[in-house]
């Protein structure tokens, strides 16, 4: 029998022995954490990237397959004119030219036919569009390439439609935040299309990247996708940290845990999504939106935050997919516009000129529903309708444009006002503009961020803004983070912009302080009326 000073020596080493084994364990899970939730994330954003462009790709074709339906395939000038709002239509499209059967341009929207351009690949597409062949070219001097499709007649000749490499391949990740790593872009015979991320010195520079690469099939294309494993190591440690500590008293814990507490299973998401609402859990910020030619203050943006009851801030790109897919999101957001309406009602109530814009998906206008809602809720409230802003989503298609049509027209009729929100990103292109009949487009942060680094980013936004004046629409421009873009904006007729060169989002408290500063009721003589937020 073992006295007590023995047992208690036995004790230790038993305790050393398991802290030793979990520190094994620990080390081998966090190298397979990292190469399994690496490998799929790598895998997952190539597979996104090929997705991506093999969309672009078909947009594009959809725009020369309605054109050839409707006759297009001379140089004369009515045909031109065709072509030439095709390109306006769709800002994937630097141009679309008259290809003869060698191959050559005979005319274009942008002119005739511009030498120095040098083809570097071409391929034809697979079945079912195997009249398609995608061309690559290079022009002078300029590193970016140029990509052709071509729609082939039987005779060989037919139309192409010009775009830049790079817009194939996305310059950021997947939820908008810039690229944690490398992305290249080639035919299937090397020939590079585009990049985006760090540099390729950048990308080994300290540590081997998590490497992927996918195909496209249809069209001939390669993405070689790398990810720094920076991202999954910090998330490992955390928890290798945390089993650390378990490891330690890992006997005790679970003895105590298993005798004090009940067994608790899993809650259905849909279920605490549900619980969060009627708990008043998920609360309004709002993005200043900004006058850009006077600094003064026109209105804000709500943003849907979940505040947890220990004061923990979570994300909406967390929670909004579910919500939208359940269809909470539609109690969500009229528990949304009621705080709203509460909280900051009676100080904007009294400036008339600003707006406040809520975000709405495509499930808000399946039925009447909304201008319902919209007449319960701000009927009873101190705002105007004519100062409530409704942004449409793009996160999901509309299925009914006609009903929508509808809806929109009835909201625009009782006094609102309705916008598109990150036009170019989402399933619409430009077809909800024109369909749609809306007030407003803003420009998505993507385009914005591209502002100084790529030409064709400028190019877009002197489009939409050309096409948002010339039907009588105001432009906003969203994710503005410098001087130099509120510059260029402004340059171009950009008058209205949110981003955090600004403000980030605010709580309700201190939205209502900023309001106070900037757009006072009550300004001494001699002083300047209203404060200003610098843009320049």
């Amino acid at each position: 029998m073992l006295s007590a000073g023995r047992k208690k020596i036995a004790a230790v080493l038993i305790g050393v022995l398991l802290a030793g084994a979990g520190l094994a364990v620990l080390n081998y899970w966090e190298r397979w954490f990292i190469a399994n939730q690496g490998h799929d994330a790598v895998s997952s954003a190539a597979a996104q990237k090929i997705a991506l462009a093999e969309n672009r790709i078909d947009r594009v074709l959809a725009t020369l397959d309605e054109l050839a339906r409707q006759g297009i395939e001379s140089c004369r000038l009515a045909h031109l004119e065709a072509m030439r709002k095709a390109v306006f239509a769709n800002v994937m499209i630097k141009e679309i030219s008259v290809i003869g059967a060698d191959g050559e341009t005979v005319c274009s929207t942008s002119g005739p036919a511009v030498d120095g351009r040098k083809m570097l690949s071409t391929r034809q597409a697979e079945s079912p569009a195997a009249h398609v062949w995608i061309d690559v070219f290079s022009f002078g001097e300029a590193s970016e390439k140029i990509v052709r499709v071509r729609r082939i007649d039987s005779d060989g000749g037919g139309l192409g439609a010009l775009l830049l490499g790079p817009t194939l391949i996305a310059q950021s990740s997947t939820e908008g935040t810039p690229l944690n790593g490398y992305a290249r872009m080639t035919m299937q015979d090397g020939t590079l299309v585009g990049m985006s991320g760090a540099s390729p010195e950048a990308r080994f520079a300290g540590e081997a990247f998590l490497n992927a690469v996918r195909s496209s099939v249809r069209y001939g294309l390669n993405v070689d996708m790398s990810l720094a494993p920076a991202a999954f190591r910090a998330e490992a440690a955390r928890v290798r940290g945390l089993g650390l500590a378990i490891a330690g008293g890992a006997a005790f814990v679970l003895l105590m845990l298993s005798f004090f507490f009940p067994r608790q299973t899993r809650e259905n998401p849909i279920v605490e999504l549900e619980r969060a609402l009627h708990a008043g859990e998920f609360v309004p910020y709002y993005q200043p939106v900004v006058d850009l030619t006077s600094g003064k203050l026109r209105g804000a943006e709500v943003l849907i935050r979940w505040r947890k009851p220990d004061g923990t801030i979570i994300s909406p790109a967390t929670f909004i997919p579910l919500a939208e897919s359940s269809g909470i999101i539609l109690d969500m957001t009229r528990a949304l516009m009621r705080r709203v309406c509460k909280e900051i009602g009676p100080a904007v109530a009294q400036r008339p000129h600003l707006k406040i814009s809520f975000n709405l998906a495509a499930r808000h206008f399946e039925d009447d529903a909304v201008v319902r809602d919209i007449r319960n809720i701000f009927g009873r409230s101190s705002l105007r309708l004519s100062q409530v802003v409704l942004e449409l989503t793009e996160r999901q298609p509309i299925e009914n444009l006609v009903e929508t049509r509808r809806l929109i027209a009835t909201l625009q009729g009782m006094g609102l006002r309705i916008a598109i929100d990150d036009v170019g990103t989402g399933h619409s292109g430009l077809s909800y503009i024109l369909k749609l009949g809306v007030d407003i487009i803003k420009i998505d942060k993507m385009f914005i961020d591209a502002i100084g680094i790529e030409r064709s980013s400028t190019t877009i936004i002197e489009t939409l803004i050309d096409l948002a004046h010339n039907m009588r629409m105001e432009v906003i421009a969203e994710g503005v983070e410098n001087f130099e873009q509120v510059a260029c904006l402004r340059e171009r007729g950009v008058r209205a912009a949110q981003g955090f060169v600004f403000a980030p989002p605010l709580p309700g408290s201190s939205f209502l302080q900023l309001v106070e500063a900037i757009d006072p009721l009550a300004a001494e003589v001699g002083v300047t009326q209203g404060s200003r937020l610098a843009v320049a």
